[in-house]
């Protein structure tokens, strides 16, 4: 299967939702699901517009702490709306300030809200919007730390069946990855014996426009503390474990880390760099390893899933393949250019038509009926993750058990009133 014939398919497939009779609210067949976007940052806004333009939403409402970030994503939307026939956005359902997660979750003119805030409010918004019964897209991690997971899989088991709840891990709808998973399930590569991933990357860009307080620009700069990110394990790598646990259909059961913080120099307190071992049931171990420092724009991102009879390679751009007694590849991944390091998370090569495909699945999902719920998925691969923050910060291997028990709470620090 190449790219052509799996897009081409998968299109055909979707293209289905707008002949449903009726949808999750209701309202007449055809219409468009009515989208908020809860944080205009630049990868909530690129989602967002993917969102529009590929699986066909409405942008009609917006949400943000900050007032210039609130203007920004209006400029924005109001031309995407235009450029699709569509209105521009009310002012009346433009909300900022620290409530305006409640605010949008209570627009009646809003069928699904998109949460796109900094990782220590993920948990937090989820509830507001789902028990709205909104449908909710939140991006990883779900949760910064265990009991903020805990509360996670409380809000998914409360409202499964009631309104769709997907996770932004848009990789899993990656045609080149989608067909490479069948593959390695199917035994193309025989038992897995290691796995060898890695995520080089530049570090995290800095706003270095005027603040009120140190607050606020803790707030504008939050990819650097950890306490808002969950660190660069969580925040960013989650990718990669996340592709590793889907191969392997589960968890791992422990894991040993190094991390520490050699180059950067901007305020925070995250790491910029991780060295892990999980060890997978079977006693597979995954070896990973994560970069985020490189000034000159490095980017290289990929799993290698070695087995009995094959060598299984994921990269984000490049040959997309698997090697050994059964060889196959994506066509075209062969001879693509090197990939390029995107801010925003909106990724070429082989990534290409992950947010397209995932957009599509979600919206779909909310036509149909048949609403998705990613919660309890998310939270594995986001404790993965702990255990290995974990690990760093203790110095010892941490088992499953042990992180499934954690306690410890992140503190915000703040009081967000002041941005009201």
């Amino acid at each position: 299967m190449d790219r052509r014939s799996f897009v081409q398919g998968a299109a055909g497939a979707v293209g289905l939702m707008i002949v449903k009779p009726e949808t999750a609210f209701g309202y007449a067949a055809n219409s468009r699901v009515r989208w908020g976007l809860l944080g205009c940052g630049r990868r909530g806004s690129a989602v967002a517009t993917s969102f529009a333009k590929n699986a066909g939403v409405e942008i009609t409402a917006l949400a943000d702490i900050f007032p210039d970030q609130l203007a920004k994503g209006k400029k924005r939307f109001d031309a995407i709306n235009a450029s699709l026939g569509l209105p521009s956005i009310d002012e009346k359902r433009m909300f900022h300030g620290p409530d305006a997660y409640k605010a949008i979750a209570a627009c009646a003119d809003v069928d699904a809200v998109q949460i796109s805030t900094p990782p220590f409010f993920h948990v937090e918004h989820l509830d507001g919007v789902v028990s709205a019964r909104k449908h909710a897209y939140c991006e990883k991690p779900v949760g910064v730390d265990i009991p903020q997971t805990r509360r996670a899989l409380e809000i998914g088991k409360k409202h499964d069946g009631k309104v769709s709840m997907a996770v932004g891990f848009q990789i899993r709808s990656a045609p080149p990855f989608v067909e490479l998973v069948r593959r390695i399930h199917e035994g193309q590569i025989g038992q897995m014996a290691q796995i060898a991933a890695y995520y080089n990357a530049p570090p995290a860009a800095s706003y270095n426009g005027p603040v009120k307080s140190q607050d606020e620009f803790r707030l504008r700069n939050w990819l650097h503390y950890r306490n808002l990110s969950g660190d660069i394990l969580l925040e960013q790598n989650i990718h990669v474990i996340d592709v590793c646990n889907w191969v392997m259909q589960t968890h791992p059961v422990s894991a040993y880390a190094k991390a520490s913080r050699k180059v950067m120099k901007v305020d925070g307190d995250i790491n910029d760099n991780y060295e892990v071992i999980f060890t997978y049931p079977g006693d597979v171990q995954m070896s990973f390893t994560s970069t985020q420092f490189n000034k000159n724009n490095f980017f290289d991102v990929s799993e290698h899933f070695f087995g009995s009879e094959g060598l299984a390679e994921a990269p984000y751009s490049g040959a997309l393949r698997i090697l050994g007694d059964k060889p196959w590849a994506w066509a075209g991944s062969e001879t693509a250019a090197k990939g390029q390091f995107a801010a925003n998370g909106d990724f070429n090569d082989n990534l290409a038509q992950a947010d397209p495909m995932k957009d599509k699945g979600f919206v779909e999902s909310i036509t149909s009926g048949k609403f998705h719920n990613q919660i309890e998925a998310g939270v594995q691969t986001a404790r993965s993750c702990i255990m290995g923050r974990k690990s760093a910060e203790l110095g010892r291997t941490v088992t499953w058990q042990e992180i499934e028990a954690d306690n410890e709470e992140y503190k915000l620090g703040m009081n967000l009133a002041q941005f009201a």
